[in-house]
């Protein structure tokens, strides 16, 4: 189980983060923030920065200015785009989740079983199907025992099918851990419907809010056409919280950490 915290705790905090590559500033005063328990989505057309926002919230890039915050000893779980594992070495899925540190067959049949996949333990990576390597990889990641889970582009090289799937899993993954999780996404017609908070990036922050608030703003609209909003499914909000005036979600149990509880430096791998 995750380690104690309070619904609404403040995991991880982008604040004014600017990172420049050269001349040009692939990000620009951005603000992102992810609580315990809720899904943030962060979506934008290519080269809008979304790979670099979780490169920075990560610690692998360091803003030229601004700053990334994070809950002190907070655990990550990290899921990437694309896997750099050769598909012709002769690993198997054991091993695979044994390069994630010291874990126990048990840990691992129990991580593979809460993704769907409990029947690959023994079997070859190679065979794995693309969803079947995206949810050995979320396995993987669940067995740090997360506060915050990370994922860029989770679906790439998954069918629509299992696309809805793994999304679906997300959120039982967060239902039952209790964890933030911080997405990068395309699939907007999806993650619309699977995210608490969605971000749209473009370099900046173009607007952000509830998914249904913001498939109306105008900045959305201008950056992905109102024919997207028109074919997105509706939305449907169902977290065992209220959200107060300003369309924020708060808890039951209304708690936050206090600033020197955030400090820099994750443990994270």
């Amino acid at each position: 189980m995750p380690r104690n915290g309070a619904a609404g705790d403040t995991l991880l905090r982008l604040s004014g983060v600017t990172v420049r590559f050269g001349a040009r500033a692939t990000l620009d005063r951005v603000d992102v923030e992810v609580r315990r328990g809720e899904i943030v989505t962060v979506i934008g057309p290519n080269g809008s920065g979304k790979t670099t926002l979780v490169r920075a919230a990560l610690g692998l890039v360091a803003p030229d200015e601004g700053e990334v915050a994070r809950l002190e000893g907070i655990r990550i779980g990290y899921v990437p785009q694309q896997l750099g594992v050769d598909r012709t070495l002769p690993l198997t899925v054991r091993r695979f989740l044994a390069m994630s540190g010291a874990s126990s067959r048990e840990d691992h049949e129990r991580a593979l079983t809460e993704v769907g996949v409990g029947d690959v333990l023994g079997g070859p990576f190679q065979a794995l199907s693309g969803g079947e390597v995206k949810r050995v990889t979320l396995a993987r990641a669940l067995l740090r025992q997360p506060d915050l889970l990370v994922l860029d582009e989770p679906t790439s090289n998954v069918d629509v099918a299992g696309q809805a799937e793994f999304y679906d899993l997300i959120r039982s993954v967060r239902d039952r851990r209790n964890c933030g999780v911080l997405l990068v996404s395309h699939d907007l017609h999806l993650v619309m419907r699977a995210t608490d908070t969605v971000v749209c990036l473009n370099g900046h922050v173009c607007c952000s809010g509830r998914p249904d608030t913001v498939s109306r703003d105008p900045e959305y609209l201008a950056l992905f056409g109102p024919r997207v909003a028109e074919t997105l499914g509706v939305y449907a909000h169902d977290h065992d919280h209220r959200h107060d005036l300003a369309g924020e979600p708060v808890a039951a149990a209304d708690h936050a950490p206090d600033e020197q509880d955030i400090a820099r430096g994750p443990d994270h791998g």
